[in-house]
C-alpha cells in the first residue's frame, strides 16, 4: 500500500504513461500519482481525488473496493456514461465533468457538417480525385430545418450557431416546453418519431442514458424524410447502428458520424463504405489546445476543492449529466 502523506493524494489515470495532463506539476498542495489502467488498483489506495485523463476508461469499477478514500472524481469529457456504475451512483463521491469545454468546437463541427452536406462537398471531392469538371447546383442552408436532440450546453451551442446561418432549429429533450431562449420550442424526445418527418438535419447531442440508448431506432430512421442528414456527435449507442446502416445503404438518408457503438471503428466495418456517409474519429470537440483547456479547468476546480469551496460542473449521478438548473 502506498506510504501515507500529509498532502491529499490525487491519482491521475492516463491511457499511456507519456500522455499526462500539461501543467499539473506546477500545482501545489497535493501529491499527484500517475498511472494507467493496470496500475490504478495500487495508485487509488489512499487517494482522495481521481482525475480521469483517460476519459473513456471503465477501470474505476474494477478497483472500486480499493477506492474507499475517494471524495471526488473528475472526468475530462462531457459524457460520463463509461464511468458510472451502481456503487458509484450510490456513494458520496462527487463526480464532475468537462462541461463547457467542447460546446463551441462541437457546434462548429456540426455547422461544418451541415454546410458540407448542403454544398455536396463529398461529391466535389470525388470529382476532384477523378480530375473531372462537373458543374451542378447545390442547396442553401437558409430555411433548412433541424432538430437537435439534447438541450444541454453542447446542444444549445449548436442551436445558436445554426441560427446564425438561418437554419430553423428546435430542440428535443426530456420535457417538452415552449419559449426556450435557444431552441424556441423543445419537443419531447420520447416523441421523436413524430418530429423528424420534416427535418433536413437530425443532430444528436444528448448524453447516453437508459432513456437515450437506442433512441434513434428503425422507426425514427424510417420517419425521416428522404435525403435528410443525420449528425451524431453524442454517443454511438444512441442510434440503432444496424438500422442506420440499412437506411444508408438504401440511400434513404445520409449521415455525418463522429461516434460509434465500437471505437475505434473496425477497418472492415460496413459503415466505412456506406453511401453518403462521412466518418470522423470521435474528434468533433478536439481543437488545437483542448488538452491545455481541460487541464486548466481541472486545476481551477482543484483549487476550489482544496479551499473547501463548492465544485463546479457537478454531475447528477442518477441522471448521468448536469441538470440545466444546476449549471
Amino acid at each position: 500500500m502506498p506510504a501515507p502523506t500529509e498532502r491529499p493524494v490525487v491519482t491521475v489515470l492516463c491511457e499511456q504513461a507519456t500522455d499526462r495532463p500539461p501543467g499539473l506539476e506546477e500545482l501545489k498542495g497535493v501529491e499527484f500519482r500517475y498511472c494507467d489502467a493496470a496500475g490504478l488498483k495500487e495508485a487509488v489506495q489512499g487517494s482522495r481525488a481521481l482525475l480521469l485523463w483517460d476519459y473513456f476508461s471503465t477501470a474505476v469499477r474494477n478497483v472500486w473496493d480499493e477506492a474507499g478514500t475517494l471524495e471526488w472524481i473528475h472526468v475530462t469529457a462531457a459524457g460520463v456514461d463509461t464511468l458510472l456504475f451502481d456503487e458509484l451512483r450510490d456513494s458520496d463521491v462527487v463526480v464532475t465533468n468537462a462541461h463547457g469545454v467542447f460546446d463551441r468546437p462541437i457546434a462548429e463541427y456540426v455547422l461544418g457538417a451541415v454546410i458540407a452536406h448542403a454544398k455536396d462537398s463529398r461529391t466535389s471531392f470525388e470529382y476532384q480525385t477523378q480530375h473531372e469538371w462537373r458543374h451542378r447546383e447545390t442547396r442553401s442552408v437558409r430555411g433548412a430545418k433541424a432538430v437537435v436532440v439534447g438541450t444541454g450546453g453542447i446542444g444549445r451551442a449548436i442551436a445558436r450557431l445554426l441560427k446564425v446561418v438561418d437554419v430553423e432549429v428546435r430542440g428535443a429533450g426530456r420535457v417538452a416546453r415552449e419559449a426556450d431562449p435557444d431552441f424556441g420550442a423543445v419537443v419531447a424526445s420520447s416523441n421523436l418519431v413524430r418530429e423528424v418527418a420534416d427535418v433536413d438535419y437530425l443532430v444528436l447531442a444528448a448524453p447516453l442514458t437508459p432513456a437515450t440508448r437506442g433512441l434513434v431506432d428503425e422507426t425514427v430512421l424510417a420517419a425521416m424524410k428522404p435525403g435528410a442528414h443525420l449528425i451524431n456527435i453524442a454517443r454511438g449507442p444512441i442510434v440503432d447502428e444496424p438500422a442506420l446502416l440499412k437506411a444508408l445503404q438504401e440511400r434513404r438518408i445520409t449521415a455525418t458520424l463522429d461516434v460509434f457503438d465500437r471505437e475505434p471503428l473496425p477497418p472492415d466495418h460496413p459503415l466505412w463504405d456506406a453511401p453518403g456517409t462521412t466518418i470522423t474519429a470521435h474528434m468533433s470537440g478536439d481543437v488545437l489546445g483542448w488538452r491545455e483547456t481541460l487541464a486548466n479547468q481541472f486545476a481551477a476546480n482543484l483549487h476550489r476543492w482544496l479551499a473547501g469551496d463548492p465544485l463546479l460542473n457537478v454531475v447528477d449521478k442518477k441522471l448521468g449529466y448536469i441538470p440545466s438548473g444546476a449549471r
